[in-house]
């Protein structure tokens, strides 16, 4: 063989070999500007049917309303990135503020009432935690069968009645830090930290390796038990947080609070781009998704459209967003 053909045969899987695609090309067709450009979209459109949408105040209020299932669904965000999912939170949410009212309106003091609801938090997600990781069992298996079984607690705890919280406590949607409502800010607060350490600590970045390899993940020495294990306690937390939260907003608790909170968490996850088998997605693309989900929620109301029309309109976003997700991830790479 000559020396020519020798350096044909070399270059040949030089010129077969696709050319990496320009860098402003993958930023282009991420799925976080899919998302912040629907954004846009639903603020215009919001606004030609209410005035008010062009007022940075309305859009902060209306906020306050779903800001806890924001809250939780930025860690599910997480969660999801690491190959796992967990649809109980909104059922750990009212477990939480039940258990956190009863104890209060048995006359524990408030400080020790919220760390009742706190260790409730925590025994929720050690519980899922050991179902999924110690048993093998699929997380959305588990965590569907959990749902059910937290929202059964609480209404035996509850029982159909209410159970009022005291004046003091109630209000913090009305509490304003710099002109900012403190569940607003607390969602904003917490979207910064949780997005440093996803995208700028080796924490973040073996929790993106064991959602994209469990196995190589395994052979690079990563605990990925013990991560998910911190995701599932995290998650649990984060969830009591947030029905408290919601029981200072509402001022009294039902078992019944965050009902259906599930598919509007799950939602603004898939809204944010995170790819539903692991490895991909952002804490900024479920930051946007979640003012997405508020303004076109809330236009919906302003515009009159019944209660069930709105749960169809959800869906169908649900089913889209997997599929736009689905089609942008399979040109392009993380």
């Amino acid at each position: 063989m000559s020396v020519t053909e020798k350096s044909e045969i070399a270059a040949a899987p030089q010129r077969e070999s696709a050319s990496a695609r320009p860098r402003w090309q993958v930023m282009l067709i991420r799925p976080e500007l899919m998302t912040f450009v629907l954004l846009i979209i639903a603020l215009i459109v919001a606004s030609s049917l209410s005035p008010y949408f062009l007022d940075i105040a309305y859009i902060l209020d209306s906020f306050t309303l779903s800001a806890e299932l924001a809250m939780v669904a930025l860690v599910l965000t997480i969660m999801i990135i690491a190959g796992e999912i967990d649809l109980s939170p909104a059922s750990g949410m009212a477990l939480a503020a039940c258990t956190f009212a009863y104890a209060q309106q048995a006359g524990v003091p408030i400080p020790l009432a919220v760390g009742v609801g706190l260790l409730t938090g925590l025994a929720m997600g050690l519980l899922n935690g050991i179902l999924v990781i110690r048993f093998q069992l699929p997380s959305i298996i588990v965590t569907i069968g959990t749902l059910i079984f937290y929202r059964g607690l609480a209404q035996v705890i509850a029982g159909d009645q209410s159970i009022r919280v005291p004046e003091w406590f109630i209000g913090i949607n009305r509490v304003l830090v710099f002109g900012i409502p403190v569940p607003v800010l607390v969602f904003v607060i917490l979207s910064v930290v949780l997005g440093f350490v996803l995208s700028s600590t080796i924490y973040g970045r073996q929790i993106y390796l064991i959602g994209t390899n469990p196995i190589a993940a395994r052979h690079a020495g990563i605990r990925a038990n013990r991560i998910k294990m911190s995701l599932f306690l995290l998650i649990g937390i984060t969830a009591s947080i947030a029905g408290m939260m919601t029981a200072s907003r509402l001022g009294s608790v039902r078992y019944d609070i965050a009902l259906g909170g599930e598919l509007q968490m799950v939602l603004m996850a898939m809204l944010g781009g995170t790819y539903i088998f692991g490895g991909r997605g952002s804490i900024l693309g479920t930051f946007l998704a979640a003012w997405l989900l508020v303004i076109v929620s809330t236009g919906m109301i302003v515009a009159n459209i019944l209660p069930a029309m709105q749960l169809c309109v959800l869906g169908v976003l649900l089913i889209i967003s997997i599929i736009a997700t689905n089609f942008i991830y399979s040109r392009t790479q993380r």
